[in-house]
């Protein structure tokens, strides 16, 4: 996960950056390494008496008793401090009622819902892949907003576009571990059980991905354009992924929507390098 913030972070920083500032890019992926451990921390000390329950996470240093609750919490409180603190020197002129830099701002409130909102809706609703589709998808908007200090039309696209991804992401990941995750009391699968109907929700979200990917290529976009190669190379990458998701939608099998998961992994990466090489080959 950690992994994939900072990635995406990067690329967004440099599809909105005229002239590369080592500082502040060495504070956004600082910043933002620092938030995501944090976020991951709290989720880890709210969620430790479930993760037991699920092989993928019995592992974790809670369950396992290698770390006290107040280590963990210590550690989480100590770093999401210094990760908010180092976002928020990211362009401090252009701050939120004098208040935050707007990288800072996005920073907080990625961990804000991710902990206070997410996190406990899991064990409450399905609704859940909609609020933490929200944190999951602002990173790439964070690094546009560093590289820019704007947030506007440029940076929602961005945004939105790793936002309906997460949905058939999140849907796959769901239908492979449902069984793990009704064991640990987690209500993640959308519609409550596997089927055509989360299957369904798969497809329109990649569909819509796909669609607003191609949107700096159909229309004007200040401070984010795409040339006709970049566009159909994206436009074919995201039929390919929306393909799996129909995939999942007539077979509704583990098997099919382990494979839509592993595609999730790989659109998204590939997604951001094709706007990214875009940008600095092409036009």
């Amino acid at each position: 996960m950690s992994i994939t913030v900072v990635f995406s972070a990067t690329i967004g920083y440099l599809l909105g950056v005229t002239t590369f500032e080592i500082t502040t890019f060495s504070l956004l992926i600082v910043g933002g390494f620092l938030v995501t451990g944090a976020a991951n921390g709290f989720n880890q000390v709210l969620e430790r008496k479930h993760d037991k329950f699920m092989e993928r996470t019995a592992v974790r240093p809670l369950p396992m008793g290698n770390l006290s609750l107040w280590q963990a919490l210590i550690f989480s409180i100590i770093i999401s401090a210094l990760g908010i603190y180092t976002l928020n020197h990211i362009n401090p002129q252009g701050s939120f009622f004098g208040l935050m830099s707007k990288s800072g701002a996005f920073g907080l409130l990625s961990m804000a819902l991710y902990v206070l909102v997410y996190t406990p809706l899991k064990r409450i609703s399905p609704f859940a892949i909609t609020v933490g589709a929200i944190p999951g998808a602002i990173p790439f908007l964070l690094g546009f907003v560093a590289a820019t200090d704007n947030f506007g039309f440029a940076a929602g696209v961005l945004f939105a576009i790793q936002f309906f991804w997460q949905y058939p992401h999140f849907i796959a990941i769901a239908w492979v571990l449902d069984g793990e995750y009704k064991k640990a009391g987690f209500k993640m699968m959308i519609g409550g059980e596997k089927g055509k109907y989360p299957a369904f929700i798969a497809v329109i979200t990649s569909v819509i991905m796909t669609l607003i990917s191609i949107i700096p290529f159909l229309r004007e976009v200040p401070l984010l354009t795409l040339s006709v190669y970049g566009s159909v190379i994206v436009f074919v990458l995201g039929v390919w992924f929306t393909l799996k998701a129909i995939k999942l939608y007539q077979n509704c099998d583990d098997v099919t929507a382990k494979q839509l998961m592993l595609s999730s992994f790989a659109y998204l990466p590939l997604m951001q390098i094709i706007y990214m090489l875009d940008k600095f080959l092409i036009q």
